[in-house]
Order: C-alpha cells, then structure tokens, then sequence
C-alpha cells in the first residue's frame, strides 16, 4: 500500500460493513496516492482509478486507449470507448497517437490491467484458458494490455483471486510480467527497449501483493476477514507472506459512499 495510505481515515467503516469488492477496489485505489499519469483497463481498474481520482489522488491524469489524456469522466465510464471519457480531457487523439506518442514516448507512470490468469511473476493472461489452438475458454485478448505492460514506468493489476486466476503456469502470456525472475526481466526489457520496469502491485480481494528482487510476489497485507488459509487455497504455489504482514485498513465512510451512491450504484463491479 502507498505510503500516506495505510493508515485508515477517521471514519473507517467497521468489517461488516463492506463487500470484499468494495474492499479491492479501496486498496487498490489507495495504491495510486503520489502517481500522476495512469493508463486505464476496462473493468475492476476502471472503477478503482475513477475512485482514486476523488479521493487519494485529486491531480490523476487519466489516459484511456480509446484515444484520451487526462481525463475526468462526470460518471464512470461503461467502457473505453465511453463519450464520457472526454470530459475536461486534456487531449483526444487518434489511438496511434496516443500509444505512439504518450505511451511509448514514456510519458505514462502507471498501466492499471485487469487479468484471467496472473503467475507468481505477474505474468498475464486475457487471451485464452486452455491451449491457444484449442482453447475452452477465448477472452478478449491483448487489447493494448501488452503495450501498457511493456511500456508504463510500473504496472499494477486488480483482480479477484481465485485458484484458476492465481496459477503456477498461465495457459498464455499475454503481457510480459517479471518472465523468468528479475534479473532476466531487466535484461529483456533493456535489450528489447522496452521502457517499463513491469509489475508494482496486484490487489485482490484478499489482500495486496507487491513483488520482491526476485520478482516473485510477497503478500504484504491481508484485508479484514480474509485470513492465511483463504490465500493458501487460492492460489497455484506456495505463497510468500511478509515477516510483517498487516491488515489493510477499512474503507472510510467516504470511500464506501463514493462507491456506491456516485461510482457504481446498481452494483456492477461490488456484487
């Protein structure tokens, strides 16, 4: 978590009192407090960065791959291609521009990625579940999740864990996370020019993952209710947990209010 975003507001809302949704997208919010310029995914980062931007994190730019920086949608977009999205933008280009100009020209701090598979490395999957010739499952693909993830200064993901998420081999990776360890990750990054040192943090509805020098993931803290058998259980290898392992703070009465009477009133990413 963020530092100046660990400790919970003055009116932190009690355990029983939120959803463990509600719960991801309030930490993964909070992990965006100092960042300036964040590439959004569709989905769960949609909702959290819309949440960030009017709590933790007044200055975001939001960049959206239909073409937009700096956004400030009046409500929360319904995908990428949203006209709300052009509210009080800074700028709306052509998508070429947008990946050619903004996003490889380095300009971009955060790529904020969902993902069906992630590995221990923060390796992604959206592309297929099962082999790529055969698959039993066809999802949306890259998009311009492989762009983000190779080109954003860091990357952070939110999703829901699970033990088909959460796997000791993704079935295919669609974005480059930490490949074979961090050493080897630097290495490809460098010599393939890519500008990204890759993935930062992933939050789930269990808790919150950063990665360590050997770019595998450390569980740093394990939000109210969630407990270490839950994690063991859903997920693909044996997880590392932080010697100091805390527990997320609740979200505040503002955030849940955010959320739900302003963000997402009919519940589509809380349910």
């Amino acid at each position: 978590m963020s530092a100046g975003a660990r400790e919970p507001g003055p009116s932190a809302a009690s355990a029983t009192a939120f959803s463990k949704s509600e719960m991801m997208i309030v930490a993964a919010a909070r992990e965006l407090a100092g960042q300036r310029v964040c590439f959004v995914g569709v989905g769960l980062p949609n909702i959290a960065v819309n949440l960030a931007q009017r709590t933790v994190a007044p200055g975001l730019e939001l960049v959206y791959e239909a073409g937009v920086f700096g956004a400030r949608p009046a409500r929360l977009p319904l995908s990428i291609g949203d006209p709300t999205i052009v509210t009080g933008a800074t700028a709306v280009v052509s998508m070429y521009e947008l990946f050619s100009f903004y996003l490889q020209g380095g300009l971009v701090d955060v790529g904020f990625l969902g993902a069906a598979q992630i590995d221990r490395r923060g390796n992604i999957n959206t592309t297929v579940i099962g082999p790529y010739d055969h698959p039993t499952t066809r999802l949306p693909g890259s998009g311009g999740a492989c762009e983000i993830a190779i080109n954003a200064r860091q990357v952070f993901v939110i999703m829901r864990q699970s033990a088909r998420s959460f796997v000791e081999k993704i079935d295919f990776r669609t974005s480059p996370g930490n490949l074979g360890g961090a050493e080897q990750a630097e290495r490809i990054r460098r010599e393939g020019g890519w500008l990204g040192r890759g993935p930062s943090v992933v939050v789930t509805d269990l808790g919150i993952w950063h990665f360590g020098d050997d770019g595998e993931m450390r569980l740093d803290w394990l939000h109210p209710g969630a407990t270490l058998k839950d994690v063991r259980s859903t997920i693909g290898w044996e997880p590392r947990i932080a010697a100091d392992l805390a527990t997320t703070p609740a979200p505040t009465a503002t955030e849940l209010r955010l959320i739900r009477e302003e963000l997402d009133p009919g519940g589509v990413y809380t349910k």
